[in-house]
């Protein structure tokens, strides 16, 4: 793993938990904040996207992983009224979430390029993934699935809420 790509890792962890864990007002930067982010990483890591072979099936594979991971997050991620104003609690279960999905990623990218290079090796011949690209942009978009559905979910949540009640969405 490239010096690079443990600041992306930690630097995407350290975002989410800092951006999310604990109280913290709805808003619209709450929605579109993460949207250009993960517009931003699209054009920046997944241009071009590895197609050949199996690729896409092991992006599309990670990406429903991240998916799951984002549809988990938003679930253990509370919304209420606070106030007349709509607020989104987040704790240990999102932290943990978190955690373990960046920490899986770290620690399979120190196995595959350590011990473990002759397995994946194998491994990506024996199912036509063409390489270490194709590895990278399905660990990415699994980062992004996550930030997109856990958005998605809420941004629905806030939605449902707002229209039930008289709560303000700040600006």
């Amino acid at each position: 793993m490239s010096t690079a790509q443990w600041i992306l890792s930690l630097s995407l962890l350290a975002w989410a938990l800092a951006r999310n864990v604990g109280t913290r007002p709805v808003s619209r930067g709450t929605f579109v904040l993460p949207l250009v982010i993960v517009a931003a990483a699209v054009v920046g890591f997944l241009v071009p996207l590895p197609t050949a072979g199996n690729d896409l099936g092991l992006v599309a594979l990670f990406g429903a992983i991240g998916v799951a991971f984002g549809v988990a997050a938003a679930a253990v991620t509370r919304l209420e009224h606070r106030d007349g104003v709509l607020t989104a609690t987040a704790g240990l279960a999102f932290a943990g979430l978190w955690v373990l999905m960046i920490g899986a990623r770290i620690a399979f990218a120190q196995w595959a390029t350590g011990p473990g290079s002759t397995t994946v090796g194998l491994f990506s011949r024996d199912h036509l993934i063409t390489g270490a690209d194709a590895w990278t942009a399905a660990f990415v978009v699994m980062a992004l699935g996550m930030v997109l559905a856990r958005t998605v979910v809420l941004a629905v949540r806030a939605y449902r809420l707002a229209t039930s009640s008289a709560v303000a969405v700040t600006a």
